[in-house]
């Protein structure tokens, strides 16, 4: 049987403070998983090429085609949120890859978020979620933090609201027949407790169905300037695909044939460590979750397919564009002169001691933003499979 880390649901709202710290209590850790028979049988139409091997999924959430669009149904739903003003979607578009074209976003109350939000692109086969905690693991986990965190407030979920949430839900005629193909095996899938863990549940079952396999590099279609591209990703000189490894581009990759699975984190120089322009306190990586120095200003590498589209990039949005990102990594880190958070990042520690710094020409910058731009997924953002289904087929419009 595959080893996998369990999702955790929602079983009570009151819950809820006790499993957000449990969340961080289980740090990363290698391990070893064996594969079965199964690695290719899904009760899930993933509509993935042969060469791409399937992601795994909760044992008490397999993938359906009903939990998925009642997922869908959700993540675009306004009245998700504690005062009606946010949905899923509020940070995800899909026309950007599922992020949202902010350095940062805001939350129901308009509490800003200290980090950018990552675009939600072939996240089922993440070993971890979120730009720096290596305890979320599934899906379900991290969709907790967004519905019922309170630092910062994104939907703003919480004990004083949570039952006028669901009555708001329930009042939707086209739920009850969702709730129901989704958890046919439930009397009243959208009553009480019960509700809040199919909720999280389809919406992990939608989140883990944004599959994009449909670009240029995937057809062996690319220009000549992308093929070039390609080559100084992968050359040593660069060594991009050192953290950006594999068929999602990140070396944060597992699926069912894993045998061998380690979370990794990277710190790219941003900001300094120590002195005048350390890392800005609580957006300082893995380090705010483990609390070990070492890893201060460490943060999971992103995938890059489609990663043309989600501008501003790096964990803050601090980065306007690929060119700028690529002179960042080029430099073996940034020195940022101006306030809030000057500093030397080409100072922190990341390869023998030493941040690595690479050569690299104007010409060669176009070049390797050429591969990157035959990375987008033109199909993936205009799939109606995965659009606002409250603008598709009814007279609501719910789209923040």
């Amino acid at each position: 049987m595959i080893k996998r880390q369990l999702g955790a649901g929602i079983c009570r709202p009151a819950l809820v403070v006790a499993l957000l710290i449990m969340l961080t209590g289980c740090l990363e850790q290698s391990r070893t998983t064996v594969d079965d028979q199964g690695a290719r049988v899904s009760g899930f139409d993933w509509g993935l090429p042969d060469h791409i091997p399937l992601p795994r999924e909760p044992e008490d959430n397999p993938m359906t085609e009903e939990k998925f669009q009642l997922g869908r149904h959700l993540f675009y739903d306004t009245r998700l949120s504690s005062n009606g003003t946010i949905s899923c979607s509020s940070c995800h578009h899909q026309d950007k890859a599922f992020s949202d074209g902010l350095a940062q976003a805001s939350g129901a109350t308009g509490e800003r978020h200290p980090r950018n939000s990552q675009a939600l692109v072939n996240v089922a086969w993440n070993n971890s979620l979120t730009w720096g905690n290596p305890s979320l693991g599934t899906i379900e986990k991290q969709i907790m933090i967004p519905l019922f965190g309170d630092d910062p407030i994104e939907h703003g979920l919480n004990e004083g609201n949570h039952e006028q949430v669901l009555r708001n839900l329930q009042a939707e005629p086209v739920y009850a027949s969702l709730f129901a193909e989704a958890f046919p095996e439930q009397s009243d899938p959208l009553a009480g407790d019960l509700a809040w863990d199919n909720i999280v549940k389809a919406l992990g079952s939608f989140v883990r169905g944004l599959v994009s396999f449909d670009s240029d590099f995937d057809r062996g279609t690319m220009s000549e300037q992308a093929l070039r591209g390609e080559r100084l990703f992968n050359s040593e000189r660069l060594e991009c695909f050192h953290c950006h490894a594999g068929y999602n581009f990140t070396d944060a990759t597992t699926d069912r044939l894993t045998t061998f699975n380690t979370v990794l984190f990277h710190n790219t120089g941003l900001y300094n460590i120590d002195g005048l322009g350390a890392y800005p306190s609580p957006n300082t990586g893995r380090h705010e979750v483990t609390g070990n120095p070492g890893h201060m200003g460490q943060f999971r590498a992103p995938g890059l397919r489609n990663v043309a589209l989600t501008a501003p990039y790096n964990h803050d949005g601090s980065v306007d564009t690929l060119e700028d990102v690529i002179r960042n990594y080029a430099a073996g880190g940034r020195l940022r002169v101006s306030p809030p958070y000057p500093g030397d990042g080409r100072m922190n520690p990341y390869k023998d001691g030493f941040i690595v710094s690479f050569s690299i020409t104007e010409s060669e910058i176009q070049d390797l933003v050429a591969f990157l731009e035959s990375l987008t997924d033109q199909a993936f953002i205009a799939n109606p499979r995965f659009s606002n289904p409250w603008t598709d087929n009814s007279n609501k419009d719910l789209t923040p």
